[in-house]
C-alpha cells in the first residue's frame, strides 16, 4: 500500500470532518449579557420565626421573625397594629434579616394574638412589599381565624380615610365604645381599607375613631368617629376561583377552579365624620396690628359678650365686625390715643360650658400686646422716611442735571396716600357674578351721590339706576345691584374723597368697566335622579372638587343655568334637616351625618350647549366606588405599579428585541444549513476523488490520471 496515498486520504477525511464539526458549532445559540435585567418585583420570603406562625399554647411575649434578605419596616407606627390591642406601645425593631417583637402587656390567656404588618415589610433594595402579612399566635389551645374587613370614607366626600383604628367591640351596648377598649383593632391604609384579623365567633358592634390619645376608645369630641348602626356575625364561605397555570412560553397550559375560604363580611363601609363641638370657651384672642385685635370662640355666640375697657374707655372705642357663624369677633379701635397704647387690658364676660355642661357667665382678662412695638413702629417709619428722602434727592439730582421739568415736576407732585379698596371689573364676567367693592378697613363715611353706574351705547355712556347696600356681615363690603345685561358693557365711576375711612384716608377717583358675556357663551345642565326624596340637594363640583352650585333637586330634576364651559361633576345630598346644608352626625344621639352620593363620571359641558343625565339610581354602585378618581386626593402608593409600569414596558423591549434576534437566528440558521449541505456535497466528492485515486493507484494506473485537489480547496469554516 502506498503510504503517501494513505496520508492524503487521512488528511483530506479530517480536513472534512473538521469543517462539519466547525460548522455545527457555529449553529450553537450565542450567550448576551443582560442589559440590566427587570426590576426586582419579588418580596422578601419568610425563612423562620420563634414561636411559628400559628403556634398555640404560647408563653412568651418576645417574637422573632427570619427573612431571606435584608429588609425594613416602613411606618411601623402606622402600619404594624397588635390585636389584642396594648396599652404600653410594643417595640418593635428591625436588625438585619430579622424583625423582634416584644410586647409589655400581661398576655391573656387563651386569647388569639395577632401582629398585623400591612405592606410595611420591604426589601431592603426595591422596597417590595411583602404585603398584607399578619403573624398570629395564642396563648390557649386554638387560634381564632375568622376576619372581617372593609373601608373607611369621609362622610361628606366619600374620600378615603387613612389611619383611622378600625375595632370591634362583643358588649353590643352603646356605651362600650366609650368605656372600654376594643377587643379586635386594625388601621386604615392610604386606600381606607382595613382588615380585622382573629376574630373568635360571636357577634359584634363595629367602630372606627382617629384615637388621638391612644386609648382604643372614643373619648374626646374632635376626633373622627364612624360607626355601623347594625351588628355583624363573623362567617366564612367556601368559594371557587379560577386558576391558570402557564407554559414556559408564557401560553395557557390548563386552567382550574381552586377553593379558597372567604371571610364575610368582606365590604363593611364606615361613613367617618367628626362631631360639632359643643362646649363653648374662648379658643383664642390675638392682636396682630395696634388698630385692631380678634377674639375666637368654639361655638357661635348666641348673644354679645360683655366688653370692659381696664386701661381705656370702652363705649366709644370700637367697631366691631362678627364672622358669619358668630364664632368670630374682630375689634377696630377707632382712637389712636388707645391703639398707639402696646398693652390693651380689657375683660369680656361671654356664655360658657361649665364643668356641669350648663353655658354660664364667665369672665375672662385680656392683655393684648401687638407683634410691634410702638417704639419700634416709629422706628421703622423713620428709616423709611430717611431712605424715600434720599431716593428723592437722588431723582430729583439726575432730573436736574438732564433738565427734564417735566420729570422734576411728576416728582415734586403731593404723595398722597389713599384708602385700599377692590372693585370687581373685568372683560368677561357672569351676570351671576356679585358687584362688590371691598375696603381693608371700616369705612365711616361713603357718599351714595358719589358712586354712579354707566351702560354703553355704542359710543355714548348712560348712567343707569342701582342700588348699593352694606353687607350686614362683612362690615368693609359694599354689594352694587343693576341691571347687568349679557353682552353689555358697564361702567362703575366713584368721585374722588366721597369716601373716608376710619383712620382718616380717602379715595382717589375710582373707575372699572365690566362686561358680561353673552347668554351663547354659557352652558345648561340638567341632572335627573331616579327615585328622589324630598330633602335631595345636588351639588355641581369643578375639577378641584370645590362646589360650584347647589340647587334643592324639585320633581327629580334640577336645572343648572349660565354655566361657564368647562368639566363639572355631580354629588348629592340628603338635607334631612333642610337646612341647606350638609350636617355631621352625633354618636350620643345616635345620628349618622347626612348621606352623600357621586356619579362616578364628569360632564364636558360645552358653550351654548345642553346636556342631561341618564336617571341616577344612587345605590346602584356601591359607595366605595362611587367618587370620579380625578376628584381622590388621598392617592394610595404608586411606587408598585410603577416598578411593575417599567418591567412590562422592559418585557415589551425585549420581546421585540427576541423576535428580531429569532429572525436573524433563522437567517443564519439557513445559511449554516446550506453551507453544511455544501460541505457535504464537496466531503462525497473528495471523498468520491479518493476512492477513485485508490483504485486507479491499486490497478497501477498513474497518479496523474486523477485529478485530486489539494487539501487547502476544503472549505474553511470562515468560508
Amino acid at each position: 500500500m502506498n503510504h503517501r496515498s494513505s496520508d492524503i486520504t487521512r488528511t483530506i477525511h479530517n480536513a472534512a470532518l473538521a469543517v462539519l464539526a466547525l460548522a455545527a458549532l457555529s449553529g450553537c445559540a450565542a450567550i448576551g449579557n443582560p442589559d440590566g435585567g427587570p426590576y426586582d418585583e419579588t418580596p422578601p420570603k419568610i425563612t423562620g420565626s420563634h414561636p411559628k406562625n400559628g403556634a398555640t399554647g404560647v408563653k412568651t411575649k418576645k417574637v422573632t421573625i427570619d427573612f431571606n434578605e435584608f429588609i425594613k419596616l416602613e411606618n411601623a407606627n402606622e402600619k404594624v397594629v397588635v390585636s389584642p390591642p396594648q396599652i404600653e406601645q410594643p417595640e418593635i425593631k428591625v436588625i438585619g434579616k430579622r424583625i423582634q417583637v416584644e410586647l409589655f402587656d400581661s398576655l391573656k390567656p387563651n386569647t388569639t394574638y395577632s401582629i398585623d404588618f400591612a405592606d410595611g415589610i420591604v426589601d431592603n433594595n426595591e422596597g417590595n412589599p411583602l404585603g398584607d402579612f399578619c403573624f398570629r399566635f395564642s396563648t390557649g389551645d386554638a387560634i381564632d381565624t375568622l376576619e372581617v374587613s372593609g373601608y373607611v370614607l369621609n362622610a361628606d366626600d366619600l374620600e378615603p380615610v387613612k389611619g383611622m383604628t378600625v375595632g370591634l367591640h362583643s358588649d353590643l351596648s352603646d356605651s362600650a365604645f366609650m368605656t372600654k377598649p376594643f377587643e379586635r383593632v386594625s388601621r386604615t391604609d392610604a386606600d381606607g381599607h382595613f382588615t380585622i384579623r382573629g376574630i373568635a365567633p360571636g357577634t359584634y358592634r363595629i367602630y372606627a375613631v382617629t384615637d388621638m390619645d391612644q386609648t382604643f376608645t372614643y373619648s374626646q369630641r374632635n376626633e373622627k368617629i364612624a360607626w355601623m348602626d347594625s351588628v355583624i356575625i363573623p362567617s366564612t364561605q367556601l368559594r371557587y376561583r379560577e386558576d391558570t397555570i402557564f407554559t414556559d412560553k408564557g401560553l395557557v397550559d390548563t386552567t382550574m377552579l381552586v377553593p379558597y375560604t372567604q371571610y364575610l363580611p368582606n365590604d363593611i363601609t364606615l361613613l367617618a365624620f367628626t362631631p360639632k363641638p359643643v362646649i363653648q370657651y374662648m379658643s383664642a384672642a390675638e392682636r396682630n396690628t395696634h388698630e385692631k385685635f380678634t377674639v375666637r370662640f368654639a361655638l357661635p355666640l348666641d348673644s354679645m359678650p360683655d366688653v370692659k375697657g381696664l386701661n381705656f374707655d370702652e363705649s366709644t372705642a370700637y367697631i366691631l365686625q362678627h364672622s358669619a357663624r358668630y364664632d368670630t369677633l374682630t375689634f377696630w379701635m377707632k382712637d389712636t390715643t388707645v391703639y398707639y397704647n402696646d398693652t390693651l387690658s380689657l375683660s369680656i364676660t361671654y356664655l360658657a360650658t361649665d364643668t356641669s355642661g350648663v353655658l354660664s357667665p364667665r369672665t375672662d382678662t385680656l392683655n393684648l400686646v401687638p407683634k410691634k412695638s410702638r417704639e419700634r413702629i416709629l422706628k421703622e417709619q423713620a428709616r423709611k422716611a430717611e431712605e424715600q428722602q434720599k431716593e428723592f434727592e437722588k431723582k430729583l439730582r439726575r432730573l436736574e442735571r438732564a433738565g427734564d421739568s417735566i420729570g422734576i415736576a411728576k416728582l415734586l407732585e403731593p404723595n398722597i396716600k389713599f384708602i385700599d379698596y377692590k372693585l370687581t371689573s373685568g372683560s368677561s364676567l357672569s351676570i351671576y357674578q356679585q358687584v362688590t367693592l371691598l375696603f381693608k378697613e371700616p369705612v365711616s363715611f361713603l357718599s351714595d351721590t358719589a358712586v354712579h353706574v354707566y351702560q354703553q351705547y355704542d359710543t355714548i355712556w348712560k348712567e343707569i339706576p342701582f342700588e348699593m347696600e352694606h353687607d350686614t356681615v362683612d362690615i368693609m363690603r359694599y354689594d352694587i345691584y343693576a341691571e347687568w345685561k349679557p353682552s353689555k358693557t358697564f361702567k362703575i365711576s366713584i368721585d374722588s374723597a366721597s369716601i373716608q375711612g376710619l383712620y382718616g384716608l380717602h379715595n382717589d377717583p375710582i373707575e372699572s368697566t365690566l362686561k358680561f358675556n353673552a347668554l351663547d357663551q354659557y352652558s345648561t345642565f340638567t341632572v335627573n335622579v331616579a327615585n328622589p326624596k324630598p330633602g335631595y340637594t345636588v351639588r355641581l363640583h369643578n375639577g378641584s372638587g370645590k362646589v360650584v352650585r347647589s340647587e334643592k333637586l324639585e320633581n327629580g330634576s334640577v336645572d343648572f343655568f349660565l354655566l361657564q364651559p368647562s368639566t363639572y361633576f355631580v354629588s348629592m345630598f340628603d338635607d334631612v334637616n333642610g337646612n341647606g346644608i350638609w350636617d355631621t352626625g352625633e354618636y350620643e344621639e345616635k345620628r349618622q351625618p347626612e348621606s352623600v352620593w357621586y356619579i362616578k363620571r364628569s360632564w364636558i359641558l360645552k358653550q351654548d350647549w345642553t346636556h342631561e343625565t341618564d336617571a341616577w339610581y344612587v345605590n346602584d354602585t356601591p359607595i366605595i366606588d362611587q367618587k370620579p378618581d380625578e376628584l381622590q386626593k388621598n392617592k394610595a402608593k404608586k411606587k408598585e405599579q410603577d416598578i411593575h409600569k417599567k418591567n412590562v414596558e422592559r418585557i415589551e423591549k425585549k420581546v421585540q428585541q427576541a423576535e428580531s434576534e429569532k429572525k436573524k437566528k433563522e437567517k443564519k440558521r439557513a445559511e449554516r444549513k446550506d453551507r453544511r449541505e455544501k460541505n457535504k456535497e464537496k466531503y462525497r466528492e473528495i471523498r468520491s476523488k479518493a476512492k477513485a485515486q485508490k483504485k486507479a493507484k491499486s490497478e497501477n494506473l498513474s497518479e496523474t490520471d486523477v485529478n485530486v485537489p489539494d487539501v487547502e480547496e476544503v472549505p474553511t469554516p470562515n468560508e
